[in-house]
């Protein structure tokens, strides 16, 4: 087996590969990377840890068919720092040797047949923008938990309704909510997954090279058993095994009616949150006062160092005292995507929605992050 390519084609893809790969794998195999020459003069970089999968495919200058596994982490490495000229790979016995210029490294080769086979793609249930889809997830998996002993809370949960698809993730004590429009290949697909958070961000990240993502769902997740979800897009595809159980009804967590509501400039707003924090110790929140055209934000008590800030705001409603943890709110913040940042309140002990304020003042907002507030002592 051997191949030829720009040396800056197979940087990108083997970083892309190995990115999924354990760094402490249960055998070590899965510390591999597969490369795979087929007769169509195209080069195939795998990687399989049995939870998450991952394979790029790059047409070649030249090459020999064949199949060859080593280290992926080592190879990244080893791409990544070679000049910029194209790399010759030739597989000599139990050895690969990487040249490129007049730079050459061998590898020692592992056996591949003891590699797994990576699973094969579930059938394809529609596409969507990257950049739309990037977004969106970005936006949610900012409120998953990451506590691994609550599994079902580390995940995302995908919800398909025909054109539209709804995306929600909480930790307990955050909830982040997106929807968004799509193109089923069905037009009455109804279907619900729950994917692993990170690998969902991850993955969702790394798939904006090509204009659309065609996202291919199996049954199961969510309650329903065993399932997969994978994505593909610009000759980039992986898939990931779906988390199984029953996760907790968003809906009814979100507020209807409010009882107060403030506009104020997203980033003013997330560096004065960002000074006021200093002084807050872990698990300590920062407090805000609303009353008329102002909001007070204060942190710190007693004999402990203590930090004030006053900000202009547009506010219609019931003056309110209400405090957050100051990481949840600045997450948040990060996330709404909009030069206005909205919060909509009911009681200073119930949760509170931050949302973007839309030009058009649309009647629902296709982004809600409720958080719950830190009750104040008196």
């Amino acid at each position: 087996m051997m191949f030829r390519v720009d040396r800056d084609v197979l940087a990108e893809a083997v970083a892309w590969t190995a990115r999924t790969l354990p760094v402490r794998p249960s055998v070590p195999v899965l510390a591999g990377m597969l490369l795979e020459v087929t007769d169509e003069q195209q080069l195939k970089l795998s990687g399989f840890d049995y939870e998450v999968s991952a394979q790029v495919t790059l047409d070649l200058q030249s090459g020999d068919a064949g199949k060859v596994l080593v280290s992926g982490k080592l190879l990244a490495e080893i791409t990544r720092a070679l000049p910029a000229q194209p790399v010759d790979f030739v597989v000599d016995g139990a050895k690969a040797v990487v040249t490129c210029g007049s730079a050459k490294f061998t590898l020692l080769t592992m056996p591949v047949e003891d590699y797994p086979s990576l699973p094969a793609m579930p059938p394809a249930t529609g596409v969507v923008g990257s950049d739309v889809w990037a977004s969106a997830v970005s936006q949610v998996a900012v409120a998953a938990g990451r506590d691994d002993t609550l599994p079902l809370l580390t995940g995302v949960r995908v919800e398909i309704e025909g054109e539209s698809v709804t995306l929600a993730a909480t930790d307990r004590y955050r909830l982040a909510v997106r929807e968004l429009s799509w193109q089923p290949e069905q037009p009455d697909i109804s279907a619900v997954a729950l994917v692993p958070a990170r690998t969902l961000a991850d993955t969702a990240k790394s798939l904006t090279t090509g204009a659309q993502v065609e996202i291919a769902l199996t049954s199961g997740g969510g309650g329903g058993g065993e399932g997969m979800i994978g994505f593909e897009s610009g000759g980039r595809r992986t898939t990931t095994r779906l988390l199984d159980g029953e996760f907790p009804k968003y809906r009814s967590l979100l507020p209807t009616e409010f009882s107060a509501r403030a506009d104020l400039a997203t980033g003013p707003f997330v560096e004065a949150v960002k000074r006021v924090s200093l002084v807050a110790e872990r698990n300590t929140p920062v407090r805000l006062s609303f009353r008329g055209g102002e909001v007070v934000l204060e942190a710190g008590s007693g004999d402990e160092a203590q930090a004030v800030e006053v900000l202009e705001t547009e506010f219609d409603g019931d003056a309110i005292d209400i405090a957050f943890n100051p990481g949840f709110l600045l997450d948040g913040l990060g996330a709404i995507d909009s030069d206005i940042a909205r919060l909509q309140f009911t009681t200073s002990t119930k949760p509170a929605i931050l949302t973007g304020k839309p030009a058009d003042e649309p009647a629902a907002t296709p982004y809600r992050y409720l958080i719950m507030p830190i009750r104040l002592s008196s």
